[in-house]
């Protein structure tokens, strides 16, 4: 950017000078200044928009670089390129006539421009933001001053048209000052040292010749004779033609020193990223990428944000807040989170702003009120490949520097790798997770095929209790106690009101004993008739010890109760699972909506669908199943249970499956599923008809 403006401001120097001369001499010399210079701007300001792109063409630019000085060279010697005198037009300017090498090179120079524009203009397209809005404002402001300088040459070849247009180039001196000052077109520390390199390089180039001249005139009389201009001259061409490649030399070396600090910690960042996969812990993962951004981009704020599909928001989990008190979870319809859904790129907190202030826009506004809840300068978002994982919320340096696009480079790489590295945490931790389900499900298993034994065991200490409870209170009975004190009668009535009580508790204890022993064994006796009213009443039996029914109404939707013919056992547990995911669906309801009123509620109905099938629809007005989830909801160990909700436990995730296991393979029935998130669910079965 600055090279352009240099050469741009030597181009207009030597046609103010052209313009100004009042004899075809001086009108010369502003015209070799201004062409010479000018020949420079269209190479300089393809190698801006070739930065600003991020376009990678270095022998091209070489190239153009080259063709620039050959041509700006020769536009000094003047018999090879432009007629011996100048032509007074306009009554007032001294202009200079082209010759065919002069038309060629304006017609490459034009290219050049031409090409520059077009890229930019495809930049344009494919880029959003504030990249967006610099691109716009430099082509248009590059437009109008290249349009209204090009009307110099019109003249030059012989086109007599005023100039006028010239102007343009002031249009585009404020166009592009806006954009530096207000969206950061241009680096100011950059621009300074890059125009400090450009005018050291070209004052020796410009310099050293006219030095080498003056001091050695004599010499170069003496031993060259009347043209020992052409001494200085051919030096002046050999300092010109390595000039741009002297200034780019010290302008990579002037940035690696100015930005040393910077790329240090890109490296730093760059390397971190590379070893986070192989970090199972997603706790440890985290706290590792906010010390490392922490300590070494040197910032007083980070905090890391994952998506939960449970809850379909976004969580915090990780925060170096310094005191703050940042959001603990954002919402999946944010603006915020939609923006960088769209968008997949960095949001810098200062750009939010400008757009607001510029377009009027109420959603910009709402992005930058989510920031500042956010404390971010910066959110960086981070995807695995289409899945958006989380984002990094980034404060300020501490230096007070900027994020250069650079920095966001880097941290977008960083966001990437912690996509994978994330997701192979949680990979792991569901494979855990999922290991100790199995393990659990297993001594399930073990206990059921333990559970005769067992009930075998208890029901004797039970009678064992019965007998002696029983015989105690025979003996009390028959024993004379008219002699007893009245403290002795009374302390008699109550042991034998205890052992009473002993007595029931041993019934009800192996009835339930019992029910387990039902449950748990796996329907020895076959495929009967059985009536659905009947295996409703079987399962409340038991889920009564689970669930409490009392906070719950079961409805009975039977005109007359259908026979099927199915394994009582088998069905009982099918109707266990229904009333207990219904009551964990009803407590999360409960906890979630709060809603005045409220009272959970299951629902069976039973009909005959055909001669050969019964139809039985279980309902409840419990939470329902989020979409996403309604896919999964018969796959083994999915759960959608979280201690957060329901009554700190998380399910198996094996309930659904077996169920449908249970219908499908042993009866030949069929199971569907429908659900509304936040209204209820719905299962109906279709089972055979009892003949």
């Amino acid at each position: 950017m600055i090279c352009f403006n240099i050469a741009v401001f030597v181009w207009g120097i030597g046609t103010f000078i052209a313009g100004k001369a009042d004899s075809p001499e001086s009108a010369l010399v502003g015209w070799q200044i201004g062409l010479g210079g000018g020949v420079f701007i269209a190479m300089f300001f393809y190698h801006l928009v070739c930065s600003l792109c991020e376009i990678r063409r270095r022998w091209f630019l070489i190239a153009t670089y080259l063709l620039g000085a050959l041509f700006s060279l020769l536009m000094i010697f003047k018999k090879l390129l432009i007629y011996p005198d100048l032509v007074l037009l306009f009554n007032s300017i001294y202009y200079v006539q082209g010759t065919p090498y002069y038309l060629v090179s304006y017609l490459l120079w034009l290219g050049t421009v031409v090409l520059s524009h077009f890229e930019l203009f495809r930049f344009m397209k494919r880029t959003s933001g504030i990249r967006k809005v610099q691109a716009t404002y430099l082509f248009l402001g590059a437009s109008i001053g290249f349009i209204g300088g090009s009307s110099v040459h019109l003249p030059i070849l012989g086109i007599k048209i005023y100039p006028l247009g010239n102007f343009g180039i002031c249009i585009y001196s404020i166009i592009v000052t806006y954009a530096i000052l207000k969206y950061r077109l241009l680096d100011i520390k950059v621009a300074v040292t890059r125009t400090s390199i450009f005018v050291a390089v070209y004052t020796l180039i410009l310099g050293l010749p006219f030095a080498v001249g003056a001091y050695f005139k004599s010499y170069l009389i003496d031993y060259v004779g009347p043209h020992w201009w052409a001494v200085p001259l051919g030096f002046m061409a050999v300092l010109a033609t390595l000039g741009p490649f002297i200034y780019i030399f010290l302008d990579k070396r002037a940035e690696a020193a100015l930005f040393k600090e910077q790329k240090r910690y890109q490296d730093t960042l760059k390397q971190a990223s590379m070893g986070m996969v192989r970090i199972r812990d997603l706790r440890r993962l985290l706290e590792l990428i906010a010390h490392i951004v922490t300590k070494t981009v040197r910032i007083n704020y980070i905090s890391i944000y994952i998506h939960d599909q449970a809850s379909d928001q976004y969580n915090l989990h990780v925060s170096r807040d310094k005191g703050r008190v940042p959001l603990a979870t954002l919402a999946s319809d944010n603006p915020l989170i939609a923006w960088i859904s769209v968008k997949r790129e960095p949001l810098i907190a200062e750009e939010v702003r400008r757009l607001y202030q510029d377009t009027g826009d109420e959603t910009y506004k709402h992005i930058e009120e989510s920031m500042q809840k956010l404390f971010a300068s910066v959110v960086i978002p981070s995807y695995l490949e289409d899945k958006f994982i989380g984002f990094i919320c980034l404060g300020d340096k501490h230096s007070g520097a900027i994020y250069t696009a650079d920095d966001l480079n880097v941290f977008q790489v960083l966001a990437s790798q912690a996509a994978l590295a994330i997701e192979n945490a949680q990979f792991y931790d569901e494979a855990k997770e999922m290991q100790e389900q199995i393990s659990q499900a297993e001594k399930m298993a073990t206990i059921g095929t333990m559970a005769d034994g067992l009930s075998h065991q208890i029901n004797n200490r039970f009678y064992a209790l019965g007998l002696i409870a029983g015989d105690t209170i025979d003996t009390i009975k028959i024993t004379d106690t008219s002699k007893c004190s009245p403290e002795i009668k009374t302390m008699i009535g109550e042991i034998s009101k205890a052992l009473d009580r002993i007595q029931v508790n041993v019934t009800q204890g192996g009835q339930v004993v019992q029910g387990m022993l039902k449950y748990s064994r796996r329907g020895d006796e076959g495929f009967e008739a059985l009536d659905v009213a009947k295996i409703l009443d079987n399962t409340l039996e038991m889920v009564q010890f689970k669930v409490k029914l009392s906070d719950i109404d079961i409805v009975r939707n039977f005109d007359s109760s259908p026979k099927i013919k199915g394994n009582m056992t088998q069905l009982e547990e099918v109707f266990f699972n229904f009333i207990d995911n219904a009551n964990d669906a009803i407590i999360e309801r409960k906890q979630t909506l709060k809603e005045e009123g409220y009272r959970g509620r299951i629902t069976f109905s039973a009909k005959a669908k055909d001669e050969n099938t019964v139809e039985i629809v279980v309902e409840d007005n419990g939470i329902g199943v989020k979409e996403d989830d309604a896919k999964k909801i018969f796959t083994p160990f999915f759960t959608t249970k979280t201690s957060a909700h329901v009554a700190n436990k998380k399910g198996t995730g094996l309930g659904l499956y077996v169920i449908r296991r249970i219908i499908s393979d042993m009866h030949h029935g069929k199971i569907s599923f429908e659900s509304a998130y936040r209204t209820g669910t719905r299962f109906i079965l279709h089972l055979p008809a009892a003949k």
